[in-house]
């Protein structure tokens, strides 16, 4: 966690759909290289925060983003380095591989084909598979490519809605040895929705855990790890 001003400081968040309020004045800070997990039954409000933050539905309250206002515009919050892999991973199904990667380069100017190359040398099963449609893929590889699609666009901040969900363990500890190496040695901040979360808290920086739309524990992970209310409602520690 880096000193000084956070990343992304978010005051007073509030969100729903339509007439129903889902989020009531969230308070939350993401620094530079750190990662923050949001824990939360579901209904909580994890999956509407993730969706306010780049812009998909209207939000009130204040959000800023690298010391300036954040846009409620998706291609804007883009723009300014959030990419967010929504819950359900969301590829372009009848593309390839290879293009659901370059359309996350939209944004960039000049040659990616370095980031490509890194991208295939990090989830080689990406490259075995790279003309083939990534509708044809496994749940597992669907995952690979919407985070390394988020990737390329060169994010500050990525926005990772349940990553883990409908995954095989094995594939799963795979995805957050990714995620935390790209924090730890490039600097990325992560902000994670997670419903496994021993395996969150275990690389998380910090963590809040929401409550019909209000924060109503926050801690460091080891601190939410050894938090006795957190063990029993999000742990299956009885």
């Amino acid at each position: 966690m880096s000193a000084g001003a956070p990343l992304l400081d978010v005051t007073g968040l509030a969100a729903g759909y339509g007439p129903i309020e889902v989020l009531h004045g969230l308070d939350f800070q993401v620094a530079a290289g750190e990662i923050v997990v949001i824990l939360g039954a579901n209904g909580a409000g994890k999956t509407t925060t993730m969706r306010a933050l780049s812009g998909l539905i209207p939000r009130r309250g204040q959000a800023t983003f690298a010391g300036s206002a954040l846009s409620t515009r998706p291609d804007a919050v883009l723009r300014a380095g959030i990419a967010h892999v929504p819950q359900g991973r969301g590829t372009f199904t009848d593309l390839t591989v290879e293009e659901n990667l370059m359309c996350g380069a939209f944004i960039r100017k000049g040659s990616v084909d370095d980031d490509l190359a890194h991208w295939f040398s990090v989830f080689p099963r990406l490259e075995e598979r790279r003309d083939q449609r990534a509708g044809s893929l496994s749940g597992g590889e669907q995952q690979m490519l919407a985070i390394a699609r988020a990737m390329m666009s060169r994010p500050k901040l990525l926005l990772c809605d349940e990553p883990s969900l409908g995954l095989a363990p094995l594939i799963t500890k795979e995805l957050f040895e990714v995620l935390e190496q790209a924090s730890r040695s490039d600097g990325l901040a992560l902000l994670i929705v997670e419903q496994n979360a021993n395996l969150a808290l275990a690389i998380a920086d910090r963590a809040y855990v929401l409550e019909t739309g209000r924060i109503v524990a926050q801690g460091t992970g080891a601190e939410l790890l050894a938090d006795d209310t957190v063990k029993q409602a999000y742990l299956g520690v009885g």
